[in-house]
């Protein structure tokens, strides 16, 4: 029996009480945030051609935009995962519910993709402080372990279908309103959440809560914003000083972060945690989970709309049976672990995965819509089961007075995943156009390079030219860009084997010695 299993079957053997209809509704109010959370990562995704074609962004400035606010999430996650054990993890919920609600109305009139990128860090800034809330909410909520583990399975679920759903709610607003509003959506989620958070969910805090260490804080986002510069400067402009530079920061600060980790009282991530293997196997897990599916978006909205031709409505309603599928995946997955070990589970959800980038890779020469939603489904369902899983493992493989710090790990690697995915896949997906498109001769210096960065720069640019060298360029942008969608996810594939198998040795029972 796996360590896991006998986490589990400790719960079980001790009297708790059960969870009664307070804490259930209070389960449906913490799904709120969770799902405008999870649908910020990915709504964006297809308002990217209206803000491609609006603001007319570099294809760097369009990534920036996408990545800045799931990577100030990651910086911060740990953080207000102590500072809710702290303060209070509700007063903390509702204080970053306040001001996410507030910044996302003024980032849907951003006049510029540069105050875009300053209203979407704000965001991530207040949103850091609601998502380790939920999941160690959580903990406080449901103290047996069975009702826990189904409550984390619809947590879970709600991620998965809100990443999910985030294209479709994108294409609703998108068809009739300008792509702002698709920030002013936060209001709905988040006003019931402000007025009822005090009645349905109790405040939950560490009776001996860590101090914040800033100086830990500081080193993780100067990890984190340098690296993920550092992949798409690389990647646009080649092997260059600044792009280099910004590696080597990146990296040196990142071993000056996990050497203060180890000496202080107080760090802001303990490596400890990391010594118990279902723990590691599982941040891992929601790591690769999320970088897939976030991956997976940043190119089939693009090339739904603009290389299919669908409007945002249509393109986002054939992703709605990927984000069902990943609901049910997440419920289903919760009654399996039962009887199938946690670490299987979870590596079929991230084989399940690779099978999703594999169908893409097959038919990159017919991509058609039928083929993408075939090939979300199957991605979908094996992140909803990975990401239950991994979660109610990390979750239940530490004391419930540091369930604000183990949530805020476990979210810590979601938005990794989330700011990787599109860092990573979207910088090759972007190099491999550069590096195929074939422009028409005698365009301006200004046109040549819109119309060689992005997709919907070059469907801008021909939209000015006359019919013969806008049907050229038309074509050659698109064959350009499903080309780098076939690079992207042959990489994906790879990553996704070498993680199944890193989970695999991770989580796998240890024979006792003698």
């Amino acid at each position: 029996m796996s360590t896991t299993d006998d986490i589990r079957t400790s719960d079980l053997s001790t009297a708790v009480p059960r969870a009664g209809r307070r804490e259930w509704a209070g389960l449906v109010l913490l799904m709120l945030p969770v799902l405008l959370i999870s649908v910020d990562n990915t709504v964006l995704s297809f308002a990217l051609p209206a803000i491609s074609l609006d603001l007319r962004p570099s294809s760097t400035t369009l990534l920036w935009i996408v990545d800045i606010y799931p990577l100030v999430l990651a910086g911060l996650l740990v953080a207000m995962g102590t500072l809710g054990d702290r303060v209070g993890r509700r007063k903390l919920l509702l204080i970053g519910a306040t001001g996410f609600g507030v910044v996302s109305a003024l980032a849907a009139f951003a006049p510029t993709a540069e105050m875009l990128i300053v209203a979407r860090a704000v965001m991530g800034f207040f949103g850091a402080m609601i998502m380790p809330s939920t999941l160690s909410l959580l903990r406080s909520l449901f103290r047996d372990a069975r009702q826990r583990t189904l409550a984390i399975a619809v947590w879970a679920g709600a991620f998965a279908a809100g990443s999910s759903l985030g294209p479709i709610v994108g294409g609703v607003v998108l068809q009739h309103f300008h792509w702002g509003a698709v920030f002013l959506i936060a209001v709905p989620f988040l006003l019931p959440l402000v007025a009822l958070a005090g009645v349905l969910i109790p405040e939950s805090k560490d009776p001996a809560p860590l101090r914040i260490d800033l100086v830990s804080v500081a080193l993780s986002l100067l990890t984190l914003a340098p690296l993920v510069f550092a992949i798409k400067t690389l990647t646009h402009d080649g092997v260059g000083v600044l792009g280099v530079g910004a590696l080597l920061l990146g990296l040196l600060a990142g071993a000056l972060f996990l050497r203060r980790q180890l000496r202080i009282d107080n760090p802001l991530l303990d490596l400890t945690l990391f010594q118990h293997a279902p723990f590691a196997g599982s941040v891992l897990a929601n790591f690769l989970a999320v970088f897939s599916l976030v991956g997976f978006l940043f190119f089939v909205s693009q090339h739904l709309q603009l290389v299919l031709g669908l409007d945002p409505l249509a393109a986002g309603l054939l992703l709605l049976p990927g984000a069902v599928l990943s609901v049910v995946a997440g419920l289903a997955a919760a009654y399996v672990v039962r009887r199938v070990p946690p670490r299987l589970v979870i590596v079929g959800g991230i084989l399940l995965s690779a099978v999703g980038f594999g169908l893409i890779v097959l038919l990159r020469e017919n991509l058609t819509a039928g083929v993408v939603v075939l090939a979300f489904g199957i991605l979908s369902v094996g992140v909803g089961a990975a990401e239950t899983i991994s979660n109610d493992t990390i979750l239940s493989s530490v004391p419930p007075d540091k369930a604000g710090a183990a949530a805020g790990v476990s979210e810590t690697a979601y938005e990794l995943g989330a700011v990787l995915g599109t860092a990573v896949l979207g910088a090759i997906l972007a190099a491999s156009y550069r590096a195929s498109v074939v422009l028409p001769d005698g365009l301006g210096r200004g046109a040549a390079a819109q119309a060689g960065e992005t997709l919907g720069g070059a469907l801008g640019v021909a939209g000015e030219l006359p019919a013969a060298d806008a049907l050229a360029l038309t074509e050659s942008a698109k064959a350009a860009f499903d080309s780098g969608v076939g690079v992207t996810s042959i990489i994906a594939v790879v990553l996704m084997l070498i993680a199944a198998v890193a989970v695999q040795l991770s989580m796998r029972p240890r024979r006792p010695r003698g």
